[in-house]
C-alpha cells in the first residue's frame, strides 16, 4: 500500500546536519532544490492504494537509485554508505538516527516498481535535467547528450 507520505522528521539531532552536510553539498542542493514528487506522481500507479503494509517512500527507494547512479556502487554499498555518510542520510530526508533499508529492498523495487529500465534512466535523466536547470550540476558542451549523471560535472 502506498501513501503519500508527507512526514515531519523529529529528532534532537537534525541540528547535525547544518554543521557537517555544508550549504554547497551538491545533494544538499539536489535535495533542496528539486520536487522529487514527479517521481511519486509517475510510480503511483505501480502500488496498491487500499490494501497491504506500508511501502517504503518510492521518492526515498529512488533517491537511493540516484545515489547508486551517480556513485556507481552496489546496492549493498550504497546502503552501507547511507548509514554513516551523513550527506547522503539528508538528502534521502532521513533523521541522522534512523536506520537504513536492507539492500535487497533495492532489488525488490527494481523488478517490481521499475520492470521497464527505461523508466529509471528516465526519472535520473529529469532529475539531471532539472538540476541542469537549477544550475546545481554544470554539463560540458563537448559531452551534451541526453543527460546522465555521468556526464554531470560538479558546480
Amino acid at each position: 500500500m502506498i501513501q503519500q507520505q508527507q512526514t515531519l522528521m523529529f529528532s534532537k539531532y537534525m541540528d547535525l546536519y547544518d554543521i557537517v552536510v555544508p550549504q554547497d553539498n551538491m545533494l544538499r542542493k539536489i535535495n533542496d532544490l528539486i520536487d522529487f514528487s514527479f517521481i511519486f506522481d509517475e510510480l503511483k500507479n505501480k502500488y496498491c492504494h487500499d490494501n497491504g503494509r506500508n511501502a517504503i517512500d518510492p521518492i526515498r527507494m529512488f533517491k537511493y537509485l540516484f545515489l547508486k547512479t551517480i556513485h556507481g556502487v552496489s546496492d549493498v554499498d550504497i546502503v552501507e554508505r547511507s548509514k554513516y555518510d551523513m550527506s547522503f542520510k539528508y538528502f534521502l530526508n532521513m533523521a541522522p538516527e534512523e536506520p537504513v533499508i536492507d539492500s535487497s529492498s533495492l532489488t525488490k523495487f527494481r523488478k517490481l516498481k521499475l520492470k521497464d529500465m527505461n523508466l529509471l534512466d528516465l526519472l535520473v535523466n529529469k532529475t539531471v535535467e532539472i538540476a541542469i536547470e537549477k544550475e546545481i550540476i554544470k554539463v560540458s558542451p563537448l559531452l551534451w547528450m541526453p543527460p546522465t549523471p555521468s556526464r554531470a560535472i560538479i558546480k
